[in-house]
This record gives structure tokens, C-alpha cells and sequence, in this order.
């Protein structure tokens, strides 16, 4: 059994993972329907300020500081190789940080960049919204599960 601070850290890696899978699936199975339903300009308008909100210290804290969390149980769990869940430590560490940290960064970051310096008023954004709706969700839904699965493997290390 886990225990000690190895404990702490295994049960806040559950939470940042659960939390974070918490608000991707909430942008999967209804937000991005509902600006899609929006006239473009209006949908676009909204995901830019979405996208900015975003960036707030609450949200980064559970975002960021649970990539780091998850960067460091790996690192403890490769030290300590403990003899129970070793494997789903590890496998919910790389879950998060490359299904849903590093999906982040390389497919839906570089679409909201190129989102926010669109007029949504204009054509070209009408145009680009389609395809960001598309494409950012699929990618989303990615996110989402894996930060799932990383909770969930979390969880079994503990159970």
C-alpha cells in the first residue's frame, strides 16, 4: 500500500487529473456544441474570450501543477519502484502528461492562437471556425479521456 507522502502526492495527482478531466469533458459534451449552434462571429467571439479567461492562476494552478505533479510521481516511482502500483503510476503519469498535457500544447494551443488573431466578424474567421470547431473538439475529447484514464489509474495505485 502507498503511504506517507508518496500517499499525498498519489491522491493530489488523482484530483488535478480528475479536475482537469472534469472541465475538458464539460467543453466536449456541451460548450463546443454550444458555440458551434452560434452565427460564427458570435461563436468565435466567445471562444476568444473563453480562451483568455482561461489563463487565469486558479485554472494554470490545476493545469499546470498537475503536470508537474504527475512529472514527479514518475520521477518518485522510478526511484522508489515501489512493488504495488508501480504500472498504474506510471502509466497515469504518462497518460496526463502526453494525452492530455502534450495534446494541449501541440493541437489545441496552436488553434487558439490562430483563433485569437482572427476578426469574428470577417469571412476568414467564419471560415476557420468550422474547422476549429472540428478539429479543437476532436483533439479535446482526446484530452478529456486521458486525463480520465490518468485518474483512473491513479486511483487503482491506491486502491
Amino acid at each position: 500500500m502507498i503511504d506517507g507522502p508518496y500517499f499525498v502526492l498519489t491522491v493530489l495527482g488523482l484530483l488535478g487529473t480528475a479536475i482537469v478531466a472534469g472541465v475538458f469533458c464539460g467543453f466536449s459534451t456541451f460548450v463546443m456544441k454550444g458555440l458551434a449552434s452560434l452565427p460564427p462571429a458570435q461563436g468565435v467571439a466567445a471562444m476568444q474570450a473563453i480562451n483568455v479567461s482561461a489563463l487565469t492562476p486558479a485554472f494554470m494552478l490545476v493545469f499546470v501543477g498537475t503536470a508537474v505533479l504527475c512529472a514527479v510521481l514518475a520521477v518518485v516511482t522510478f526511484v522508489l519502484w515501489p512493488d504495488e502500483g508501480r504500472v498504474e503510476l506510471l502509466l497515469g503519469s504518462v497518460l496526463y502528461l502526453f494525452g492530455c498535457f502534450g495534446v494541449t500544447m501541440v493541437a489545441n494551443v496552436p488553434r487558439n492562437d490562430t483563433l485569437a488573431k482572427l476578426d469574428p466578424g470577417t469571412p476568414e474567421a467564419a471560415t476557420y471556425w468550422r474547422d476549429y470547431v472540428s478539429r479543437w473538439t476532436t483533439w479535446n475529447h482526446v484530452r478529456a479521456v486521458a486525463a480520465a484514464a490518468a485518474a483512473l489509474s491513479y486511483l487503482l495505485a491506491l486502491a
